[in-house]
């Protein structure tokens, strides 16, 4: 795999952003690596956590070695402590995300595939949170989603933060009240996907250790996407939030998704 380190100029969020690429290429004759390069290929936009950056999957697990035998690039942008979200006083993180950053990645890399079934999003925690409301909010661009130990309540995690957290949550959402039913709610927004879905379905995968802190969020969501209808694959097993989980699991994931084989 091609591995690059880029910074690119936003003019939407008007400053310039870093992130990582890799790209798939013929790894014959590297030590230990599998697969090969294509005239296009899919793409996963893997999203951070919030106490991380856009170096953190490379560093954390080997998603290089991982992709490279799936033949599938990975955009993995910085994101700050945005949610994923077009903050309330801050930047469009959710324009960003879901708008500019596949066109403008699509502009560099000509390889990457144009298709939304060909293009994916996963992340951890608060990208976990980003993963699952890109698939149900921007069901054109994205037709995979997961999210990994995601914050899924937001509201819920907005309204238990202590005193010391309080402008960061506002400024990201505005204030406590106004989070449930809003387009930043992953509980209204399965409700308002779950509406249109027939015309751009989108898969979703969903896991979470079980002693982690975030758990009875992910099984709240989990049950509220199955009576609305959604397509899910849930897992869970003993673990925590951990990159010894997220390493394993993001493996799942590219197991789970449409790589290399036809989607059924």
């Amino acid at each position: 795999m091609a591995l690059i380190d880029l910074t690119i100029s936003s003019p939407l969020l008007e400053r310039e952003v870093d992130l990582l690429v890799i790209l798939p290429e013929d790894t014959q004759g590297m030590i230990g690596m599998g697969g090969s390069k294509k005239a296009t290929c899919p793409t996963l936009y893997l999203l951070h956590g919030m106490s991380d950056d856009h170096t953190i999957w490379l560093r954390r697990t080997s998603i290089e070695r991982y992709a490279a035998e799936k033949g599938v690039a990975v955009v993995m942008p910085c994101a700050d402590l945005s949610y994923y979200t077009d903050c309330k006083m801050g930047d469009p993180f959710w324009q960003f995300i879901t708008r500019e950053l596949p066109d403008t990645c699509r502009s560099l890399f000509p390889q990457l595939s144009p298709r939304r079934e060909d293009t994916f999003v996963a992340g951890l925690s608060m990208g976990g949170y980003g993963a699952l409301k890109c698939g149900l909010h921007a069901s054109d661009t994205f037709s995979w989603a997961a999210g990994l130990s995601s914050v899924a309540d937001i509201a819920a995690s907005v309204q238990a933060a202590g005193l010391g957290s309080r402008h960061y949550w506002e400024d990201l959402f505005g204030s406590a009240d106004e989070l449930p039913g809003s387009f930043n709610d992953l509980f209204a927004a399965v409700k308002d996907y779950a509406k249109v879905q027939e015309k751009q379905p989108v898969r979703f995968y969903m896991w979470c250790g079980t002693e982690d802190f975030l758990y009875a969020q992910n099984v709240k969501l989990r049950d509220y996407m199955k009576k609305c209808g959604i397509d899910l694959t849930y897992e869970e097993s003993p673990g925590v939030h951990s990159w010894a989980c997220w390493d394993e699991k993001i493996q799942t994931v590219l197991n789970w998704l449409p790589l290399g084989k036809e989607e059924s």
